[in-house]
């Protein structure tokens, strides 16, 4: 979001009647907003391929998927972006209410914030990756590589979890979970397939593959070799993996940015639909992750 545009929008919500009833509910309270500022311009929910929808922001996606029996909902963002995804599912014709499911990637607060809050509002059951439980739960993980940095957020508490290539079933469609740990331990992918007529594709809504951490933290530490073969195991699965549009957690990680950009002035065809997008959303972080270990090892070599 540009400057100005978070100063407009600071200064809306400060003049908001309802500011002071949202800032006394617990699961929408915001959280890191400075940091949460860049990633949440708003952006109109579109429809992307069949029955699958984006109702998030400029930085941050949120999936939505309309199984004829109800809706499956992808990540939630952060709290204080929780009414603006229920405004853009109402803006699309649905009613939160309809959410069964709600996938999570993982236990990060820009991606599971403001999960409580719709589940909350929606009644639906969350759905994450066994490793990912603890801290939805309201925990930490002391393993995660980013875990300074990060901040708590609204405990879930009707929570499912699933083991690699288990299977969620609702109407029309079947969602399959991919364990891609490295980004997080818990950090689960969610694939399935979408219809517009007699074409067909797979979709996948990919965690985040991003070796991040604090300056200090070793990645080449011995210790952390475990961590280091988790990131090469989802960068391996990634690359085999069925794959005709692959939708990001953050969209600029993968080239959505562009990809719905070009979508809205109406470029044919569907610019979403490029098959080869996950072996390079794999490649680019595993060339990521040789790079921060040549950085480690640098100064040993001198």
């Amino acid at each position: 979001m540009k400057p100005g545009r978070v100063a407009l929008a600071a200064t809306l919500f400060a003049l908001s009647p309802a500011t002071a009833q949202e800032a006394d509910d617990p699961l929408l309270r915001p959280i890191a907003p400075e940091s949460a500022a860049k990633w949440l311009g708003p952006q109109a929910p579109i429809r992307v391929f069949g029955n699958f929808h984006l109702v998030g922001f400029e930085g941050l996606n949120v999936g939505l998927i309309d199984t004829g029996a109800g809706l499956i909902l992808i990540d939630g963002a952060v709290p204080q972006g929780v009414r603006a995804i229920e405004a853009n599912i109402r803006k699309l014709g649905f009613r939160v209410e309809d959410v069964k499911y709600i996938l999570s990637t993982e236990p990060h607060y820009d991606h599971a914030g403001g999960i409580a809050a719709l589940a909350r509002d929606s009644g639906a059951t969350v759905v994450a990756g066994a490793a990912a439980a603890a801290v939805l739960r309201g925990g930490t993980d002391p393993l995660d590589a980013q875990a300074r940095w990060l901040t708590p957020f609204p405990a879930v508490s009707r929570l499912r979890t699933v083991r690699d290539g288990e299977r969620i079933r609702l109407g029309a469609v079947t969602v399959t979970a991919r364990a891609t740990p490295g980004h997080t331990r818990g950090s689960t992918s969610w694939t399935w397939r979408s219809c517009e007529g007699r074409q067909c594709r797979t979709i996948v809504f990919a965690a985040s593959f991003n070796p991040a951490a604090p300056q200090d933290y070793r990645f080449s530490d011995p210790g952390h070799a475990w961590l280091v073969a988790s990131f090469r195991r989802t960068f391996a699965i990634m690359r085999r993996m069925p794959c005709d549009i692959l939708i990001s957690a953050h969209p600029s990680q993968s080239g959505g940015d562009e990809k719905r950009r070009r979508f809205d002035q109406g470029a044919k065809p569907n610019p979403f639909i490029d098959p080869g997008a996950c072996r390079t959303y794999a490649g680019d972080f595993a060339a990521a992750l040789d790079e921060r270990l040549e950085q480690e090892r640098a100064p040993l070599a001198k």
